[in-house]
């Protein structure tokens, strides 16, 4: 290994991790379309018991996407948090699809709390945007993670610790 060729090295921390899904908002949400290309689209997300979860409404092609092929990827930058750039995780599952009002009753007042004032300007108003009758929940429960810490390969660069083969 020398250089920048192996930076699994430089893995998020549990702790790190979980500050990254506290204080950003967006995610890149990737699934296939029926010719195999990765599509992605920027979402609202939120965080919780080990999921991902989204909101798209039915007619989106995603949705379609998804009953036919339910393995999707979200991407999570620490971009435009105070953490600074350089921080990623990517968690690569499969999406339940949920309708019942259960899920709905606690996902939209989450969603809301992360979307207001923008694009609404309160929560009560995101809500009531929210509740539609098309509207589903997609809950992308991870598989794998893939975390990155930009901050440990710069120290690491910083000082000098970057592994190197030793030349000939």
């Amino acid at each position: 290994m020398q250089g920048y060729e192996d930076v699994t090295i430089y893995e998020l921390s549990d702790e790190r991790e979980q500050e990254l899904l506290k204080k950003q908002i967006e995610c890149n949400f990737i699934w296939t379309n029926k010719e195999g290309h990765g599509i992605g689209v920027i979402m609202n997300y939120v965080a919780k018991d080990g999921s991902i979860w989204l909101t798209a409404t039915r007619q989106r092609a995603r949705i379609k996407a998804l009953q036919r092929d339910p393995r999707a990827s979200v991407v999570i930058s620490s971009m435009g948090t105070d953490m600074g750039p350089g921080k990623q995780i990517t968690y690569k599952g499969r999406v339940n699809i949920h309708e019942d009002q259960a899920t709905k009753d606690w996902f939209y007042p989450a969603l809301a709390e992360i979307i207001s004032p923008y694009p609404a300007p309160t929560a009560e108003a995101a809500m009531a945007y929210l509740d539609t009758p098309l509207r589903v929940i997609l809950e992308l429960v991870p598989e794998k993670t893939i975390r990155f810490d930009g901050d440990r390969i710069e120290q690491a660069s910083h000082e000098g610790t970057v592994p190197m083969d030793a030349q000939d």
